[in-house]
């Protein structure tokens, strides 16, 4: 009865209510917010063409992900109308020349991504920031800070190998056995490690990204919570407090989404013309990005990823608040009919 009660006195509901909880999150998120991102993208690589067998990239709002396209094909999804001039034209131009459906370019192979990357993440995040409050009993303010930056190396280092799974298949149909055949071939020749190739920069995006986001989140909640004089966060609460949080740890972090995108490619063109070549370190790409676009290039994209990021965070934490208040709610049910 004792890790029951520990269960559910702690977060007021079980690790499996959590995991749903996030998936309706990772659902919504998705299908509003890649548009935003895949312009972001597009924007950031414009610099680079995409010519054959290079790479496209994109996101759910949550995490990126990389697929090579063959351009220049008649079937091909993705055709380059040349540059853009901002946002709204890079709008007015994919539409126009690829057709709307480019706006959620790879969103059912991105959406299997979605939920389990989501569901680790926020599940890990929950849990990490009970431990350390009731179980260790620290009630320090850096609580979440903590808690949200080991989250999302957990998350990533498990979607990593997935990801690149993911990739493989995207570049060429591939049967199962084929896709499989892939895998084993890049671990003979590279070994386990190549399954978490692109950590490393992921990583330094993510981690300071998660880490800035749930510090000011939870210190934003508690002081609207305290304001309005509510004991848990209500759908405004949450949705205003992810939104702004969320704005402030992208722009912290565009830098490293940048010199991220620009490793992306990199590997997508390593990986298209089966180079053994290694990639290019963070700290040269930063300085060739000033070389070539002055300090201001390393926040290229930065108003298509307010535009993203913003709103993907205030929808993802309010259903997810949403859901576990709605669980937490049947519990207390639960309890009072056993009572």
């Amino acid at each position: 009865m004792v890790p029951h009660q520990s269960n559910l006195g702690l977060n007021g509901i079980t690790p499996i209510q959590q995991m749903i909880a996030s998936c309706s999150g990772a659902l919504l998120t998705s299908l509003l917010v890649t548009p935003f991102d895949v312009i972001k993208i597009r924007l950031q690589a414009q610099r680079t063409p995409f010519h054959k067998g290079k790479c496209f990239l994109y996101c759910n709002g949550l995490m990126d992900h990389l697929c090579v396209c063959e351009n220049g094909n008649n079937v091909a999804w993705y055709k380059a109308p040349g540059q853009f001039r901002g946002t709204l034209d890079a709008f007015v131009q994919i539409v126009r020349y690829e057709g709307i459906k480019s706006l959620w370019s790879g969103l059912p192979p991105t959406l299997i991504m979605a939920v389990p990357a989501t569901v680790i993440y926020f599940t890990c995040y929950d849990q990490l920031r009970a431990f350390l409050k009731y179980q260790l009993e620290y009630d320090g303010i850096y609580i979440p800070l903590i808690a949200g930056a080991s989250a999302r190396v957990g998350a990533v280092t498990v979607i990593s190998p997935l990801e690149l799974i993911r990739t493989k298949s995207q570049s060429r149909k591939l049967t199962y056995n084929e896709l499989g055949s892939v895998v084993r071939i890049a671990v003979a020749q590279d070994g386990w490690r190549s399954l978490w190739r692109g950590w490393g920069p992921t990583v330094m995006r993510d981690v300071p990204f998660s880490a800035i986001y749930w510090f000011n989140y939870e210190l934003m909640k508690s002081q609207l919570c305290k304001k309005y004089n509510v004991s848990e966060p209500t759908f405004k609460i949450s949705f205003s407090s992810g939104a702004t949080s969320g704005a402030i740890a992208a722009v912290l972090t565009l830098p490293f989404d940048v010199v991220k995108t620009r490793r992306q490619i990199e590997l997508g063109e390593l990986s298209a013309s089966h180079s053994r070549k290694t990639l290019t370190a963070t700290l040269k790409i930063m300085k060739r990005i000033v070389q070539e676009s002055g300090f201001g290039g390393l926040f290229v994209g930065l108003l298509p990823r307010l535009m993203k990021v913003a709103p993907a965070c205030a929808i993802m934490i309010s259903s997810y608040e949403y859901g576990k208040s709605f669980f937490r709610k049947i519990n207390r049910e639960r309890e009072l009919k056993k009572g």
